[in-house]
């Protein structure tokens, strides 16, 4: 008889002890089916979180329960929206995006630049900037970089602009293209990371929209320099602290150069 009170006791122990307080299951069934994954990579097909309280935006799409994503990128929260910011990708314009772009042809009317989009851009004479009294053939040549705006898209007509402050030809330097997906990651927020690397460098830095970017140094150590600082920064775009690694690789660099010509 003893043997059988003290199971009994033992049965109504563990029915307590797995029985929750009031308005805790709910809880503890809502954090376990929200799984908020910061700045993680996710491939198509995967479950980025559970539930309803996210809704699904650039490159997700919700499947019953679940917001899974549709392409190979980075997550990203925005307040209750989940997107997904691809890793690859070509340039697709947008109207405002200041570009850089190629001289491709120089026609009576305006310029056609290659922009790194899926259709060339247009610059019309009028939205051109040059010196006054010069032709248009005079002052720009096959292979000039410009700065530009675009203004206007129309059934895949780009139509640039030069009448903006900062837009102009590109004289001197180098261009390196990255994936335009990674553009923010260079620039930093409010430009943080680009400024860092113009004042390690002494460098002109522009960086396009488009992906492209330009840069100009008093010397071509200079140039490679911001040059392999940005490309750091695009081939490890997806992990955290990047704005110390990238100190620390500027640092390193120059204090190596400064051993050298000692």
């Amino acid at each position: 008889m003893e043997a059988k009170k003290e199971a009994e006791e033992n049965e109504e122990m563990k029915k307590t002890e797995k029985k929750p307080k009031k308005g805790e299951s709910k809880k503890e069934e809502k954090s376990e089916k929200i799984l908020k994954i910061p700045r993680d990579i996710v491939v198509p097909g995967e479950v980025i979180v559970s539930g309803e309280d996210y809704l699904p935006s650039d490159g997700t799409m919700r499947e019953s329960m679940n917001i899974i994503a549709t392409r190979f990128g980075l997550v990203e929260f925005i307040g209750r929206l989940v997107k997904v910011i691809p890793l690859s990708g070509v340039y697709i314009p947008r109207r405002g995006n200041t570009v850089i772009g190629k001289v491709i042809d120089i026609t009576y009317n305006g310029l056609r630049l290659d922009i790194g989009a899926p259709y060339e851009a247009f610059l019309p004479m009028k939205e051109c900037f040059f010196p006054h009294g010069r032709e248009l053939e005079e002052y720009f040549n096959i292979g000039d970089m410009i700065t530009v705006k675009i203004f206007s898209i129309r059934r895949g007509d780009i139509n640039l602009t030069m009448r903006d402050r900062g837009l102009n030809k590109l004289e001197g330097g180098m261009t390196i293209t990255v994936n335009p997906n990674k553009v923010p990651r260079v620039i930093g927020k409010e430009g943080s990371m680009v400024n860092m690397i113009k004042q390690e460098t002494g460098c002109l830095i522009v960086v396009g929209q488009n992906g492209i970017i330009w840069i100009r140094g008093e010397n071509i150590d200079a140039e490679l320099l911001a040059k392999e600082a940005i490309l750091l920064i695009t081939s490890k775009s997806h992990i955290e602290g990047l704005t110390d690694l990238v100190q620390d690789f500027l640092e390193k660099a120059k204090k190596g150069k400064e051993k050298l010509i000692k």
